[in-house]
């Protein structure tokens, strides 16, 4: 941002998290500059079972983005309820300035964006605040971009809450905005949205590109596990729907002809803590090709347990539940495994790696959909696992396969991780341009005339 110009004089702003400000700016209390606020209802006034699938809007905490209303995942309740149960309050007019009262590690405490031009009839949601202004004097779209960019700041000194941070409306009020002349809050935002257009539209073909990325790699491992490497072998049908055609000298076996398969231990509290306490893995800890090590917990595993409960290196995990056939290869010392994982030991001849990619490509084309309704299945039950059906090459060629993607699919992660890293970086860009304008460290006045 070097190529913008500072504001030529400057006064000390008196708050902490407030650098000098340009001695003709102000600061203000976004309470002294809004003629009525609310926040949503506690309690039994509003829950989820009242929701509707259409009716009065509800904006909740993920609709309050940074600087930017999201309208994905909307909730409703009747017209009815919010007149008899609720009086018609917390109501949210298009240009009311909305603030999160909570926030977590990807979206901040204090946030705030516009509600919209479409949204009216709604309401605001416990732990969402509306602030209605005196647009004379403050413009709604510049200070959801100053108490979004102030928001990390600021909410540090005013949060309370034990467990999790929270800011009440009372101190969503007391907050401190800077305050330039109306004119120049206009026209800084004008500058700004220019500037995040552009921003943005690369960050959004960027983001396409690592889309595209991924599609190569999703394909590129489904033709190889499927079809091999030479494409000039015959073919034969491999009986299998999501496999199709398949090198002739292949085989389709079912999965327990190559692998032993066994679920894990059953989480038993009473057995957390004994003689033998061994870190064991969660579902949540396997994901695609990379297995979570730290801060496990620890049950009792006996020793005359361990062939049964453990996992050595080389075995796959492979999820049995939520995210179904999500799998990674162990890599470390033994180590137990709960009962929402498979546990995929090689046989004679069996290659894991192989297996792995194997499992990417049924999860692509849908081998663990139910028949009748091609949903994804809630659990792979053992028994089931054991009888489904894929193709293998022989032991040699699965490693050839195997060294083939390993090196693909590094060069496509590689790429994709730079095309990220650059798409981070103009998401920093980005903020720290709308927190230097709204705070008055770059003068946009000439960029806004």
């Amino acid at each position: 941002m070097s190529h913008y110009r500072p504001y030529p004089r400057l006064k000390p702003s008196g708050v902490p998290w407030l650098s000098d400000l340009p001695d003709h700016w102000q600061v203000a209390q976004l309470g002294k500059l809004s003629k009525a606020r609310c926040d949503g209802p506690f309690g039994s006034g509003l829950k989820s079972d009242h929701y509707v699938p259409e009716g009065i809007r509800v904006v909740r905490l993920q609709n309050i983005g940074w600087a930017a209303f999201s309208g994905q995942d909307a909730a409703f309740i009747s017209e009815k309820h919010w007149h008899d149960k609720l009086n018609g309050g917390h109501d949210v007019n298009p240009g009311d300035v909305l603030i999160a009262g909570l926030g977590d590690d990807n979206n901040p405490l204090g946030r705030a964006c516009v509600a919209p031009d479409d949204i009216a009839p709604a309401m605001v949601k416990a732990d969402c605040y509306r602030f209605r202004l005196h647009v004379e004097r403050l413009n709604p779209d510049f200070a959801a971009l100053a108490l979004s960019a102030t928001a990390r700041a600021e909410c540090g000194f005013l949060a309370t809450g034990a467990t999790r941070e929270r800011l009440n409306l009372g101190l969503a009020a007391s907050r401190k905005l800077p305050i330039p002349p109306l004119e120049e809050q206009a026209g800084i935002v004008t500058a700004l949205s220019s500037e995040t257009a552009r921003i943005d539209a690369l960050i959004e073909k960027k983001t396409r590109f690592i889309g595209l990325l991924k599609e190569k790699r999703q394909a590129l491992i489904t033709q190889a596990v499927t079809k091999g490497l030479d494409p000039t072998v015959p073919m034969k049908d491999s009986g299998v729907e999501w496999i199709g055609e398949i090198p002739a000298h292949w085989v389709i076996e079912k999965l327990h002809w190559q692998f032993s398969v066994k679920l894990g231990k059953m989480l038993d509290h009473k057995r957390i803590t004994g003689r033998h306490p061994m870190a064991y893995l969660r579902n949540q800890d396997v994901q695609w090709g990379r297995i979570n090590s730290d801060c496990l917990p620890t049950m009792d595993i006996k020793p005359e347990e361990y062939d049964r409960y453990t996992a050595k290196q080389g075995d796959l995990l492979v999820c049995e539940g939520g995210d179904v056939g999500r799998a990674a290869i162990w890599s470390g010392d033994q180590i137990g495994y709960q009962k929402a994982l498979h546990r995929l030991r090689p046989r004679e001849q069996a290659n894991p790696k192989f297996m792995y990619y194997l499992l990417i490509a049924a999860k692509s084309r849908g081998a663990f959909e139910s028949d009748d309704s091609k949903a994804t299945i809630s659990h792979l039950p053992a028994d089931k696992f054991r009888q489904v059906r894929f193709s293998f090459p022989d032991f040699q060629e699965q490693g050839a396969i195997c060294s083939h993607l390993d090196s693909a699919v590094t060069k496509l992660d590689l790429l994709s991780n730079r095309v990220q890293d650059s798409i981070d970086l103009l998401a920093e860009r980005r903020s720290a341009l709308i927190t230097a304008a709204v705070t008055g460290q770059i003068d946009l006045r000439e960029d806004a005339a």
